[in-house]
C-alpha cells in the first residue's frame, strides 16, 4: 500500500531560476534555490518536489521555436514584451538525460535533492518516453530507433516527417513525436516502441533518472501502450533495419527493473483517454486525474459526483490538480469563489495532490514551456490565505486516513438545491474526523450532510470550519436523526473539524 496521499509542488526550473538570475545579477544554478525558498516548500506542508525542465536540450530545439511564426504569435500572450533570447525551446525535446550545464549539471541537482531530503521532501523529475529532440545523438548513430517514413510520406505529410542524414552518410525520413490525435511536435523524432534496441535504451535510460530522485513523472505515458502505437502509426512501427518488431507493453518490465535495483521510486503517469486504470495495472503509482478536473471547470456538481464513485483504490492513486504547466492557470479560468470551491472538492479528496508554482499567489497568465521567462504579476492575498488554510487542513492526520462519500438529502421536500452539494468525510488517524462539505453552483442551496460518526449521540458536537473563522455547535441526537444542516451561498464550502 502507497503512504497516504501526500502534496506535490511543480516548479518551471527554467522560469524560476530566470528570475532568480536577475535579482542575482548574473546566471542561476539549481545551487540558487534559496534556503528561504525551499523553507517556504516546506512550510506549505509539501511532501514532494517537481522540478520540471531539468534536461539537457539542444540548439536544433532553440533554433525551431524561435523561427515558427505561428509559435510567436501564441508565446506573445503570455509574453507581450517577448525578446528572441527569451525563447529558449522546449523542455520536452531532450538531447540527453543530463541536467543542462546552465542549470548547474547532476552536481547542483545532487546538491539540491539532498537538501530536499533534508527537510523530508522527495524530489521529482521528469522522463520524456515518446520522442527526442531532432539533435539527439541516436538520430546519427541509431536511426533504426525511430518511426521511419518514406519519401512520399514526407511530401504528403511534411508536418509530421523530417528528412534526417545519419552517421553512415544516408538521408533517412523520419517521423515527427506525436499522439495519434494531433499533427507532429516538430522539434522532436518519433521512438519505435517495436525495436528491441530502442526499448533496452530507454529502460536504462529510464534507470539513469531513477537513480537521481525519488520520483518519476512519465509525459505522455499512455502514447507507449501497444494499441496506441497501432493506431497511430501501423506498420509504420515495423523497425526499419529489418529486425522482428515487439508488441508487448514497455512499462511493466521497464519499471519493475527500476524497482530490482532497491529503492522506493515512485512513478506518476501523465494519461488521458480513459486509460488511466490501464497504467495502474501496468505499475504505475499514480495516474493523472484529467477526468476530474474538465468536470471541475465544467460547473457540474453531478459530474464531480461521478468521478467520486471510483473505487477507493483508484482514487488513491490519482493526480488531483486544477491547474499545470499544460492548463490554464486556475485564477483565469475559474471566477474566484468557483475557484476556491473547486480547490476544496479536488484537493480534499483521496489521492496524490497538484499544484502550480504560482497557482497559490494567483497567478493568471500561462506562459508557454518553450519561455523562459514569464510576466511579472501581483500576488492575490486572498487566495494565498485561502490556500494556506487549504493547505494545512492536508497536513492534518485524518485528511491521510479513511476517506469516504457522504449521503446528501433535500432540506426539505421539494428543495432539489441539494443535488448541488457534495460531501466527504476523513477520520482516524488518531484524531476526530474532517467533514467536507461543498455547495458546487452558482446559486444558494440547502442540505443536510449526513455524519456518520460513533459516539455522537447524547453530546454537543462542535464544528471549526479550518477554511473560515466559522464555528458550530449541534446537538448529536439530531445529527444521528437528520444529518447537519448546510445554507450556503453560490459555491460555499466548508471543511469543518468534528471534535
Amino acid at each position: 500500500m502507497l503512504e497516504r496521499p501526500a502534496a506535490l509542488y511543480e516548479i518551471n526550473t527554467r522560469v524560476v531560476l530566470g528570475e532568480r538570475a536577475r535579482s542575482l545579477g548574473r546566471p542561476a544554478s539549481l545551487d540558487d534555490l534559496t534556503d528561504e525558498f525551499l523553507d517556504g516548500v516546506k512550510a506549505d506542508g509539501f511532501d514532494w518536489v517537481w522540478l520540471l525542465g531539468v534536461w539537457q536540450t539542444g540548439p536544433a530545439g532553440r533554433r525551431i521555436s524561435r523561427e515558427m511564426a505561428s509559435w510567436r504569435e501564441g508565446f506573445r500572450h503570455g509574453l507581450p514584451d517577448l525578446r528572441e533570447e527569451d525563447i529558449v525551446g522546449s523542455p520536452f525535446a531532450i538531447v540527453g538525460y543530463q541536467v543542462d550545464a546552465a542549470l548547474g549539471g547532476d552536481l547542483a541537482l545532487a546538491r539540491v535533492r539532498e537538501r530536499l531530503a533534508r527537510r523530508g521532501i522527495r524530489l521529482m523529475l521528469d522522463f520524456v518516453p515518446n520522442h527526442t529532440a531532432c539533435d539527439h545523438p541516436w538520430v546519427r548513430s541509431h536511426p533504426e530507433y525511430y518511426v521511419a517514413g518514406s519519401t512520399e510520406d514526407l511530401v504528403r505529410e511534411p508536418e509530421n516527417y523530417a528528412s534526417v542524414v545519419a552517421s553512415d552518410g544516408r538521408a533517412r525520413v523520419l517521423a515527427h513525436g506525436r499522439d495519434p490525435h494531433a499533427a507532429g511536435w516538430i522539434d522532436t523524432l518519433q521512438l519505435n516502441y517495436r525495436h528491441a534496441g530502442l526499448r533496452a535504451a530507454m529502460s536504462e535510460e529510464l534507470r539513469r533518472v531513477a537513480a537521481r530522485c525519488d520520483g518519476v513523472r512519465c509525459d505522455m505515458a499512455m502514447l507507449l501502450l501497444p494499441e496506441v502505437i497501432e493506431s497511430t502509426w501501423g506498420p509504420r512501427a515495423r523497425p526499419a533495419d529489418g529486425t522482428a518488431p515487439v508488441l508487448a507493453p514497455f512499462w511493466p518490465p521497464a519499471l519493475e527493473s527500476v524497482r530490482r535495483l532497491g529503492g522506493d521510486t515512485r512513478f506518476l503517469a501523465e494519461v488521458y483517454w480513459d486509460l488511466e486504470a490501464t497504467l495502474q495495472e501496468q505499475g504505475f503509482d499514480f495516474t493523472y486525474d484529467k477526468r476530474l478536473y474538465d468536470r471541475l471547470l465544467s460547473g457540474s456538481a453531478r459530474a464531480v459526483g461521478e468521478s467520486l464513485l471510483a473505487p477507493l483504490a483508484f482514487q488513491e492513486r490519482s493526480l488531483r490538480f486544477l491547474e499545470n504547466h499544460d492548463e490554464a492557470r486556475a485564477a483565469a479560468a475559474l471566477e474566484p469563489q468557483m475557484h476556491r470551491a473547486a480547490a476544496a472538492l479536488a484537493y480534499l479528496l483521496p489521492g496524490l495532490r497538484l499544484f502550480h508554482e504560482g497557482q497559490l499567489e494567483g497567478r493568471r497568465v500561462q506562459v508557454s514551456m518553450h519561455l523562459g521567462r514569464r510576466p511579472e504579476e501581483p500576488v492575490d492575498a486572498a487566495l494565498r490565505d485561502f490556500y494556506r488554510r487549504l493547505l494545512s487542513c492536508l497536513r492534518r492526520p485524518e485528511a491521510r486516513a479513511r476517506w469516504r462519500l457522504n449521503e446528501v438529502r433535500p432540506a426539505w421536500p421539494g428543495n432539489g438545491s441539494s443535488e448541488s452539494f457534495l460531501s466527504y468525510l476523513w477520520e482516524g488517524g488518531g484524531r476526530g474526523a474532517l467533514l467536507v462539505a461543498v455547495n458546487f453552483a452558482p446559486t444558494r442551496g440547502q442540505c443536510f450532510a449526513a455524519v456518520p460518526l460513533e459516539g455522537v449521540r447524547g453530546r454537543v458536537v462542535t464544528f471549526t470550519d479550518l477554511l473560515s473563522e466559522a464555528r458550530y455547535l449541534r446537538d448529536g441526537d439530531d445529527l444521528q436523526r437528520r444529518g447537519l444542516f448546510l445554507d450556503l451561498p453560490a459555491w460555499g464550502r466548508h471543511a469543518f473539524e468534528v471534535s
